[in-house]
């Protein structure tokens, strides 16, 4: 099951954006958490979700619902918030679980990241256009429909979200100092989406002194993200920080070789000669 998943993983990051399936790669990631679990009923779950979502559009039209946005948000939001109760965890929101899509589905609880991924994959499904956009320290979605736009929180049942709420979530997240950018309306790529999802675990994970399983998650994202140069930074950390100088040096090597000129570079070039002289 792990070479499956690492090889769905590397086709995936290969590939063109818009064609990553983000269930399967999110389910292939969460696999390799657990392994001997069959991905089978996840992805049954995630069959039925979109299924059951069409119905409900189909429903609401028939009863006179307009054709548009809301319509569509009121089915995603019917089946996943309030029939399957699909809802962040507030309550212990930094557990590894609300990022990993098998217990997420599992629990009905997790990460804004987790959830985005839900309502994004089902949504699309249905040939709607439903997006994450680049908003920073919270995941937020966007429907959209005859250029009706409709911003909504997947981590609070489907909660819309004018401009005020945003700003109110901004410095609440960020600080009091923060303001809205208009970069942070720009859709986020599928393959942003899962790697911010990836991001969430490797962070937790280095909070926490698992600096082996920090790396573990790199090699997926760099599977996912091949050309995202950074990460080889982050893998040289890494390694120096376990006792691998060789594969440290290689990786900053490699990132110095593709990055351009800024402070990291600056950083990764110390670093490696640090261990370079720490070999002699």
């Amino acid at each position: 099951m792990a070479e499956d998943s690492l090889t769905l993983l590397k086709n995936y990051g290969a590939g063109a954006d818009q064609d990553i399936d983000l269930s399967a790669c999110a389910l292939a990631m969460a696999s390799m958490d657990s392994p001997g679990i069959s991905i089978d009923r996840f992805q049954n779950h995630i069959t039925n979700l979109i299924k059951e979502v069409a119905d409900r559009h189909v429903l609401l039209l028939k009863e006179g619902a307009d054709d548009d946005a809301a319509t569509q948000l009121a089915a995603l939001k019917h089946i996943i918030a309030d029939q399957y109760e699909y809802v962040g965890d507030g309550e212990n929101y930094d557990d590894l679980q609300n990022v990993n899509l098998m217990r997420v589905i599992e629990r009905r609880k997790g990460m804004p990241v987790a959830l985005a991924l839900i309502y994004i994959h089902v949504g699309q499904a249905q040939g709607w256009q439903v997006e994450a956009l680049s908003f920073p320290a919270h995941v937020v979605c966007r429907i959209e429909k005859h250029g009706v736009r409709i911003l909504f929180d997947p981590f609070n049942r489907c909660d819309v979200l004018q401009a005020p709420d945003l700003r109110n979530l901004l410095k609440t997240l960020v600080g009091e100092h923060a303001e809205l950018s208009t970069t942070y309306y720009d859709p986020a790529t599928k393959r942003a989406l899962l790697i911010r999802m990836q991001n969430n675990i490797k962070l937790r994970q280095i909070e926490g002194e698992d600096y082996l399983g920090a790396l573990k998650t790199i090699d997926v994202m760099r599977l996912l993200d091949p050309k995202e140069y950074r990460l080889l930074f982050d893998a040289g950390v890494l390694y120096a920080r376990t006792n691998q100088a060789v594969a440290a040096i290689e990786a900053l090597e490699a990132y110095l070789d593709r990055a351009p000129a800024d402070e990291d570079q600056h950083d990764a070039w110390m670093l490696l000669q640090q261990i370079k002289s720490d070999l002699h």
